[in-house]
């Protein structure tokens, strides 16, 4: 009688869940348009540290893009608006993942300059709350987290179009402890929030030049939820003649990865929230890590640039902040910039990183007094704009 009672329960706990994503879905349906950048009289960019390492190298990442944008802010075109409040422990004091009036900031913006944050885990001393991350991404509906990765001398140019707002992460922290011997975790796939990522990989490719998207699930085990995203791609596929579409299932393409005569092959890859997680950072390994690498979660109403590794609280605690790197963080810059329509100052940033951490190498970065700090670092890109 005990195990129908905690049944019940949860079937309780799922038929909430499930008139949730009914909502959410109606949302979807009902945002149509993307913000046009060139027609808002102002450009407002929030920045938005989060914590541990996150104040620290979000703030070079700030002085550099006020830097290349220093006529716009003179102009009243651009706007830098700094966000604080979304430590560790403003969240708990809070207990929400984003803080009522940090998110009513936030949404005062059209793109944020976002630091890594804290997530707890099992066995922090935090309580379970929500991943910030995957709270603005789903508040904002942020829905495609794009991630790229160039090695030219190895012929890597990949793009990733992570599916950003469902997956095993929509509803990762409500899961069901039916008892003490069943736990219960959900996925969530939409017929629109699948389509909506794979079409922007197909425009990504078709205003890139790009001939191959890939499609990486694991449909033929997860059947339901991996085969709906495959076959959505597929149908999406029928509507770019000329791109060839592939699928992968995400054992193999993690493999093919390494393989040095097969990845130079993949060009525009699209794939569901949980697999985009693991293999962009793999990914990003091949560029020298995910301190390299840089991440935009697009929306239609708001934008997200952000570092992809986590917040690092031990070089805090350690008295290293200064010494974090905030290449990746900078890398998202590069994202941001071009997003809102700078492509002009991107592109001088992606130079003058390149020039930095690949070609000249004046300064090093360590993480420890072995090397620069951030501030250096920053400074050093700065001055190497100034000089292409």
């Amino acid at each position: 009688m005990g195990y129908d009672a905690d049944i019940q329960a949860a079937a309780e706990h799922f038929s909430k869940l499930l008139q949730e994503q009914k909502i959410r879905i109606e949302k979807m349906k009902a945002d149509k348009e993307f913000v046009d950048y060139a027609k808002l009289d102002k450009i407002i960019i929030g920045v938005c540290g989060g914590d541990g390492i996150g104040p620290a190298i979000t703030h070079e990442a700030q002085r550099i893009l006020e830097f290349l944008l220093k006529e716009e802010v003179a102009k009243g075109k651009v706007e830098f608006k700094v966000i604080d409040g979304l430590t560790i422990e403003n969240r708990v004091k809070a207990n929400k993942a984003i803080p009522d009036d940090v998110l009513e900031e936030l949404k005062q913006c059209h793109v944020i300059l976002k630091g890594p944050t804290t997530t707890p885990r099992a066995g922090d001393p935090w309580p379970n709350i929500e991943s910030a991350n995957v709270a603005m991404r789903k508040e904002l509906d942020l829905f495609a987290n794009v991630r790229p990765v160039k090695v030219p001398e190895q012929g890597i140019d990949w793009t990733f179009y992570r599916e950003n707002t469902e997956g095993s992460y929509a509803v990762g922290s409500k899961g069901v402890h039916v008892n003490d011997d069943l736990a219960i975790d959900f996925t969530v796939t939409t017929q629109e929030g699948s389509e909506r990522i794979a079409r922007a990989a197909f425009e990504y490719a078709k205003k890139n030049g790009k001939t191959r998207v890939t499609c990486v699930t694991k449909a033929n085990v997860v059947k339901t939820t991996d085969g709906k995203f495959l076959k959505i791609c597929q149908e999406v596929a029928k509507d770019y003649p000329g791109i060839e579409l592939d699928d992968w299932y995400i054992d193999i393409m993690t493999a093919k990865l390494v393989d040095p005569k097969r990845r130079t092959q993949f060009q525009v890859v699209v794939l569901p929230n949980l697999y985009g997680d693991i293999i962009t950072d793999e990914a990003a390994e091949f560029q020298g890590g995910v301190g390299t690498a840089g991440s935009a979660n697009i929306g239609k109403r708001y934008a997200m640039f952000e570092a992809i590794h986590g917040s690092a609280p031990r070089m805090v605690t350690e008295g290293r902040a200064q010494y974090a790197d905030p290449c990746s963080i900078i890398r998202a810059g590069v994202m941001l910039l071009s997003h809102i329509g700078y492509q002009k100052q991107a592109d001088q940033l992606e130079r003058a990183l390149d020039k930095c951490m690949y070609e000249e190498k004046k300064l090093t970065i360590t993480g420890r007094d072995t090397g620069c700090t951030g501030a250096e670092f920053a400074d050093y890109i700065m001055e190497t704009i100034q000089a292409l």
